[in-house]
């Protein structure tokens, strides 16, 4: 578990404000949340400059007027080079897997990439600053109610690296915020769309329904958005956001039958009918994670991502709507668009 030290404990000195001309730097733009927000800022007009780590993918900006700039996350003061003239800062940059050979990454990565990249944004004395966390950092009532921003992380005996990675980098975040730094947080929940390269986990979950490769589905559901909507969801909460604050940026709240349906009545594939019993799951998943650790290749699930994927991870998203003005289109809209683009780019049958 990474842990912040006191050394590194933010100050509420700033520093001086220096010559801006209204430029947005956007951290881990090539990804496929990071590249939807450069779009949408460009439409606005805006001026954007990307900082991407060094020989990152950047098929996802090709062709867009922006300025690149490459640079190691955790480099402070290549960090700080790319915020000279900026005014706002968007931070998407972080490792998003179920699994790694060596987990440590994903702290270096998440968490202490993401300290650094907020020092240098105090310093920088910026207007606002958008994280963007995840909605696994958000916990799950006891209940079984449906989740909001207001319900504390409560699952890290369950869950995996990445879960709390971007647990502990939120927690890092808001408390820059309240140290003076201007932090706005965003929570995407599980988005779709176009241009997912890698794809992402949740992308994946699309790809391997049209290559015929669920055994079943599972107890459970999660929040399903479209990647558009949590684009235009960041660049509002910059223009809208309250500073010390959280938005959940989700969509549709689904079981994961009913997506598997959708899916396969929109890809015309074959549905997934076998309901798996959640501890077969567990186990299943175990195995593939044993499997994982001999080869060094990534497993297509993992124990705890069965365990934290078993719930119904649904999620209120009012705040975002109401404060922000973000939009939701329509599920079979959002799943339509992705089901093309990964056929049209060769990722499924």
């Amino acid at each position: 578990m990474a842990t912040t030290s006191a050394s590194s404990t933010p100050k509420k000195r700033r520093g001086k404000a220096a010559k801006r001309d209204g430029t947005v730097l956007v951290t881990g733009a090539s990804g496929f949340i990071g590249s939807h927000v450069v779009r949408k800022l460009l439409e606005r007009g805006r001026k954007v400059r990307c900082y991407n780590e060094p020989g990152a993918n950047l098929r996802n900006l090709e062709g867009l007027d922006v300025e690149h700039v490459e640079g190691d996350i955790n480099d402070r003061e290549r960090i700080g080079q790319a915020l000279e003239g900026c005014d706002t800062l968007y931070h998407l940059a972080a490792i998003y897997k179920l699994w790694l050979p060596d987990n440590s990454l994903m702290y270096e990565v998440n968490v202490e990439g993401t300290k650094t990249v907020l020092f240098a944004a105090m310093k920088a004395n910026l207007k606002k600053v958008v994280y963007t966390s995840s909605i696994a950092a958000v916990g799950q009532p006891p209940s079984g109610d449906i989740a909001d921003e207001t319900t504390e992380f409560n699952l890290w005996d369950e869950s995996n690296h990445y879960v709390r990675s971007k647990w502990l980098s939120e927690r890092d975040a808001l408390r820059f915020a309240r140290e003076g730094v201007p932090v706005v947080v965003v929570n995407p929940a599980f988005p779709f769309g176009e241009r997912d390269i890698g794809p992402t986990p949740t992308g994946r979950f699309i790809v391997e329904t049209l290559n015929g490769n669920v055994p079943g589905y599972m107890d459970g559901g999660f929040n399903v958005v479209d990647v558009d909507d949590v684009a235009e969801g960041h660049v509002l909460a910059e223009e809208k956001g309250r500073v010390g604050e959280r938005y959940i940026l989700g969509g549709h709240n689904v079981t994961y039958k009913e997506f598997y349906d959708l899916v396969a009545e929109i890809g015309g594939c074959k549905p997934v009918k076998r309901k798996l019993p959640s501890r077969m799951m567990w186990g299943i998943a175990w195995a593939m994670e044993q499997v994982a650790e001999r080869t060094q290749k990534p497993p297509p699930m993992t124990y705890k991502a069965a365990r934290y994927a078993t719930r119904r991870l649904w999620f209120d998203t009012s705040k975002a709507r109401n404060e922000l003005g973000m939009p939701r289109t329509p599920l079979r809209e959002t799943l339509d668009k992705a089901i093309r683009w990964f056929r049209a780019n060769g990722y499924a049958n």
